[in-house]
């Protein structure tokens, strides 16, 4: 779902009721019920939300009026990043600040100022894209006549294509746009379902609505059908920040209706996402002029539907089946046995059994990572904490948070879940569970770390700990200095790093040498003395190696606590001692 412009405060006066709550009530009123659909219902699918595509603007911007290279701002998800480009953005002065409602528009008319462009661009983000679980999903509810409306800002075709596959014909559905108004009035007159509204057109339409002028002059019919619509029928919206000032206002205008809603408002958002000002204004007002309305919290698009489908399964689940058995699975290959087996690869990972869901959340006038790091080192506090769009991420105690951030202003205080979505990518969320987890290593494992790029470089702390005497046998010595060079000090040790595959983070290690004292004149030796050391280690020494910390790191598999901290947020891992297999298909 898309990323809101803007927090509500904590106290909101509307109710919030769980997602099976949710699933319950939507089975009784399903045919009675609209759903809005937002970016956020085709992200699953692939399709760039328009938060994604906010940050690809400016990267657009920054890189062709710097004159820099793409790779020097290729990072999108990096804290430091992003705020070098909105810093360049600002610094223009001619276009909405960062969340504005119109951001979205007047970004995409000053990268792209002609409207082929726009439709050419659009075309590249959405071709080739398929159906998600959820679009399936919604398909055959509107076969079944459980879903008889659909109002999308979406320019995709994900909607038709999956009712293409649930009816086994193009021509079941009834699409609307900018272009086709008539269309929609028709068919909503012969109560002709289901229906697909296009409320910003077609990506293949002339007339592509993403300027701020176009926005503004959204279509008068169609705006009408809507109002009228939300008179006769109840409203789901999901994958919608409420971004679009046109949107948002027919949406206030039809709670002047008599009667609106009159089978429910049902607002969902994705856990870790705050609600827009203007949508959370909209849902009290609603609540106020006693529409019967519920904010939900969802992990997803495909994870609603999911749960709307065990609670009120489809009368014909063979769309939903045939998905299933098409999408392409990944499982962890088990560990041969044996003298001689199928032909493996052993990997270098280890799996993450149990991992932290949950991290402190701190709203604060502050800038960066870099400042929160440097808020913490003043403080002298315990705390594990970054900087991402949602305020500051941390571990820690409550109290070595609030000594922290206490003097940038705190306004807000609260719990942020971790996304799955954003942990299989280079994210703040990752960064910070590789943080924690390094930690967690270095506390209860005996090692030493060195924060070093996207990795971590870990070594035995104590040498002559007994429990490294297993690893100097396979190595023959743990430490010492580099011939010639007495301040550079060589160690055995690994780098590791996060990944995720087979819906699951993975610790990656590589065996390796870290050096102690390294500076710019001696790396070009470094390089060639742990090539020497380690050119002789081939599959049985390496084996041997990564059996040796696969078993270091996972600790009989026992809980590792980054902090452990009683009176806050610590973060608690799991290890598997069981390195992951590969082996080669056959028929």
């Amino acid at each position: 779902m898309t990323d809101p412009p803007s927090s509500t405060p904590a106290e909101a006066p509307f109710p919030e009721i769980a997602a099976d709550d949710f699933a319950r009530r939507f089975a009784m009123r399903a045919s009675n019920l609209m759903w809005f659909v937002g970016a956020g219902g085709s992200a699953s699918a692939g399709v760039p939300t328009a938060g994604d595509m906010i940050w690809d603007f400016k990267q657009r911007l920054f890189v062709s009026q710097r004159h820099v290279s793409l790779k020097s701002v290729a990072d999108l998800a990096s804290p430091a990043i992003r705020s070098q480009l909105q810093q360049h953005v600002d610094a223009r002065g001619t276009l909405p600040v960062a969340g504005a409602d119109d951001e979205y528009a007047a970004l995409f008319e000053a990268v792209f100022p002609a409207e082929q462009d726009r439709r050419t661009y659009i075309n590249a983000k959405v071709e080739g894209a398929k159906p998600s679980y959820g679009h399936i999903a919604l398909a055959s509810y509107m076969k079944d006549g459980k879903c008889r409306i659909v109002w999308t800002t979406n320019f995709d075709h994900l909607n038709a294509d999956a009712c293409a596959k649930v009816y086994g014909t193009t021509g079941a559905l009834t699409i609307g746009s900018l272009d086709a108004p008539d269309l929609v009035h028709d068919a909503f007159a012969e109560s002709r379902w289901p229906v697909e509204v296009k409320l910003h057109g077609d990506f293949r339409s002339r007339r592509l609505k993403n300027t701020p002028e176009e926005l503004r002059q959204q279509d008068q019919r169609l705006r009408q059908l809507f109002m009228a619509s939300c008179g006769r029928f109840g409203l789901i919206v999901v994958g919608y920040s409420g971004r679009d000032q046109s949107i948002m206002d027919t949406l206030a205008s039809a709670l002047d209706q008599p009667d609106c809603f009159p089978s429910g408002l049902f607002w969902l958002i994705r856990h870790e996402d705050t609600v827009a000002t203007c949508v959370a204004e909209f849902l009290r007002r609603a609540h106020a002029r006693g529409v019967e309305t519920f904010l939900i919290r969802v992990t997803g698009f495909d994870e609603i539907l999911r749960d709307l489908v065990r609670v009120m399964p489809p009368s014909n689940v063979n769309a939903l089946d045939e998905f299933g058995r098409s999408r392409r699975r990944w499982s962890v290959a088990p560990a041969p046995g044996g003298q001689r087996g199928w032909p493996v690869l052993r990997f270098n990972a280890v799996p993450i059994l149990s991992m932290p869901t949950l991290c402190r959340l701190v709203g604060c006038e502050i800038g960066g990572t870099g400042d929160v790091r440097n808020a913490v080192a003043v403080a002298g506090v315990d705390v594990l904490a970054v900087r991402a769009r949602a305020g500051v991420l941390a571990f820690g105690s409550d109290l070595a948070v609030r000594s922290a951030f206490g003097p940038f202003a705190i306004n807000q205080f609260d719990l942020h879940t971790f996304s799955t979505k954003r942990l299989g990518f280079e994210s703040t969320e990752r960064g910070l569970l590789r943080d924690a987890l390094a930690r967690a290593l270095q506390r209860d494992r005996g090692l030493t770390v060195i924060r070093w790029a996207a990795s971590h470089l870990l070594a035995p702390t104590d040498s002559n700990d007994a429990q490294w005497a297993p690893l100097e046998r396979l190595t023959s010595a743990l430490q010492g200095n580099v011939p010639g060079h007495p301040d550079l000090i060589w160690r055995e040790g690994i780098a590791v790093r996060l990944e995720w595959a087979s819906n699951r983070l993975w610790l990656v290690f590589e065996p390796r040498i870290v050096y102690e004292g390294m500076t710019e004149e001696t790396k070009a030796l470094a390089a060639d003395f742990s090539r020497e050391r380690t050119v002789k280690r081939y599959n049985r020494s390496l084996h041997d190696l990564i059996t040796f910390w696969a078993g270091q790191l996972s600790g009989g598999e026992k809980q590792l606590r980054a902090l452990g901290v009683s009176d806050g947020v610590d973060a608690v891992f799991t290890l598997g001692g069981a390195t992951a297999f590969s082996h080669r298909g056959g028929a």
